[in-house]
């Protein structure tokens, strides 16, 4: 019997979570510019002083704070960042299979045993990564925003200051309840959007050869023919 190959072989545990951690550390570095600026714009209104700048725009915004406060504001919080990327997508991505064959045990994969491994994976993931996510939005909040004078120096002094004025509890202001919800809400919107799209796609996939010309052929046709209600089936099992 020929050996396995060194491609063949699969990763450890602990390969998988430095390589998802490391993976989603370098997306969390090119993108925080943009995770900052939706934090200035969703806050923006909270500003008690009316000198205070105001964002139009995610470039505007971009552009706007590194002018007036450097591009390296662009970066408040990365640290939390970082270390909520090792924490929560390492994890989450790392641990999926191995819960997934927890519900999965002597049977096969079926729609409950993904769903209970989804919610027991993002629950365990948002809970050891919530800390992180709390003291990233802190510090990436103008600093006059609650007095003229900065609330924390750093990543770390954020996490002591919070712990011991709002108790450890501050550190997971967002519960459980809240993120189901906002999930709930997500992925409905999501499907909303994506459901047309996905509706056309099987159907020109799964369709007799010559019986649509093209993709907006298919699209017309469901339209003028089932309405705009055909656009939406399977709403439900999408997103469930």
């Amino acid at each position: 019997m020929v050996g396995l190959t060194a491609s063949d072989v699969p990763p450890t545990m602990a390969v998988t979570i430095f390589s998802a951690g490391v993976a989603a550390g370098v997306a969390d570095v090119i993108t925080f510019p943009l995770d900052t600026a939706k934090v200035r714009l969703q806050i923006q209104c909270e500003c008690q002083t009316s000198s205070a700048v105001r964002y139009k725009s995610v470039l505007g915004t971009i552009t706007t704070l590194a002018k007036t406060r450097g591009p390296m504001k662009l970066y408040s919080g990365l640290p939390a960042g970082l270390q909520r990327q090792i924490s929560f997508a390492s994890l989450r991505i790392s641990i999926y299979e191995s819960i997934q064959e927890f519900f999965t045990t002597g049977k096969e994969s079926n729609l409950g045993s993904r769903v209970s491994a989804g919610l027991t994976n993002g629950g365990v993931a948002v809970f050891i990564g919530q800390p992180t996510e709390v003291v990233k939005i802190r510090l990436q909040v103008p600093s006059g925003l609650h007095g003229p004078k900065p609330r924390y120096t750093g990543t770390y002094n954020a996490y002591r200051i919070i712990a011991t004025t709002e108790g450890l509890t501050g550190l997971w202001k967002d519960d459980v309840p809240c993120h189901f919800v906002s999930a709930v809400i997500a992925g409905f919107c999501t499907m909303v959007l994506s459901s047309p799209v996905d509706v056309v796609k099987t159907r020109s996939v799964n369709c007799l050869p010559g019986r649509y010309t093209s993709v907006s052929d298919c699209a017309m046709m469901m339209l003028t023919k089932e309405g705009p209600s055909a656009f939406f089936k399977g709403f439900v099992p999408s997103f469930l």
